[in-house]
């Protein structure tokens, strides 16, 4: 059975913490090395998405970003179909680029 681009999603973590003190940065540094670890990308600074065969599996890695939340500052997940992400506008200056594509092969660990 094929992929829908409807029920294919991606799972966006958006993320704003502060990194004044050496405390600070090293929670920051440990929160993006499980967003890592956990398989996301990073797209913009503190703009990280994940591709995910479906929303049952979006809620499970929400599971384990809430469970890897620093105790400072503000993160948001943001879920999009396949679908929605193709048709975001991406820019580098002026010139437009395409987003980016899926993977070839989803993984299923």
């Amino acid at each position: 059975m094929p992929l829908s681009g409807y029920r294919v999603m991606w799972l966006f973590a958006m993320f704003d913490l502060p990194v004044e003190t050496k405390e600070h940065r090293r929670e920051y540094a440990q929160f993006r090395k499980k967003l890592l670890g956990a398989g996301f990308t990073m797209l913009q600074y503190s703009v990280y998405a994940k591709h995910l065969p479906s929303e049952e599996a979006g809620d499970s890695l929400r599971a384990q970003v809430r469970a890897a939340l620093p105790p400072h500052g503000q993160v948001r997940l943001l879920a999009v179909t396949d679908h929605q992400f193709g048709k975001m506008d991406v820019f580098f200056g002026r010139k437009r680029r395409a987003a980016e594509e899926p993977p070839m092969q989803i993984s299923l660990f």
